[in-house]
């Protein structure tokens, strides 16, 4: 049986990957489009005919990360798991996206500050929408008895910046795998969580 041919990346795809390595090695505000006209091997005035600005390049990687972790949290909260089974969905997704995506997670992470308005605003709001979902999930295993009484706002706020702590996993000369990270994390946070 042949093997079926792996679809080559658009001229924009490559683009925003090499942007969002670039956003994240040196910032969204250091980076020029020229330096990244380089790094695509193009010239600067061809890379206008994919992209309108730099802006636009990072408005991409926010909203295209916030879309993906939005369709998944919505899939989460619809399934028939308890809200242990569900927050242990959530974490290994968040974490695999660090370690699969992790320049665009990284730079839609840190890097959205630099957004102009509307967006701004837009993903600031989406920002607080997934949290309180997130939020709502530990509640609701708080009220079925499954999780301990905690805040739940701030166990969301905890668990985030504890995953976006894998930064410092892929900086790592001498690192576990990525399943081992995974499983890792998954039993403190999930530990954490749940009710005795």
């Amino acid at each position: 049986m042949a093997k079926a041919a792996r679809k080559k990346a658009s001229k924009k795809e490559l683009i925003l990957r090499r942007a969002a390595a670039m956003f994240r090695e040196k910032g969204f505000a250091a980076t020029s489009m020229r330096d990244l006209a380089e790094t695509v091997g193009i010239e600067a005035a061809s890379l206008y005919n994919h992209i309108r600005s730099k802006n636009e390049i990072l408005e991409a990687i926010c909203f295209d990360v916030a879309n993906i972790f939005f369709t998944n949290l919505e899939t989460i909260e619809s399934s028939s798991k308890n809200s242990i089974g569900k927050i242990e969905d959530l974490l290994r997704f968040h974490i695999r996206q660090m370690v699969e995506n992790y320049e665009e997670v990284y730079v839609s992470d840190r890097e959205w500050k630099h957004l102009e308005e509307p967006y701004l605003s837009n993903f600031q709001s989406q920002r607080r929408n997934y949290r309180k979902k997130f939020a709502a999930i530990i509640n609701e295993g708080i009220d079925k008895n499954e999780i301990r009484k905690i805040d739940a706002p701030t166990a969301v706020l905890i668990i985030l910046h504890a995953i976006s702590g894998i930064e410092s996993w892929h900086r790592s000369k001498a690192k576990i795998s990525a399943e081992e990270l995974e499983e890792n994390m998954l039993k403190i946070m999930i530990d954490g969580l749940r009710k005795p």
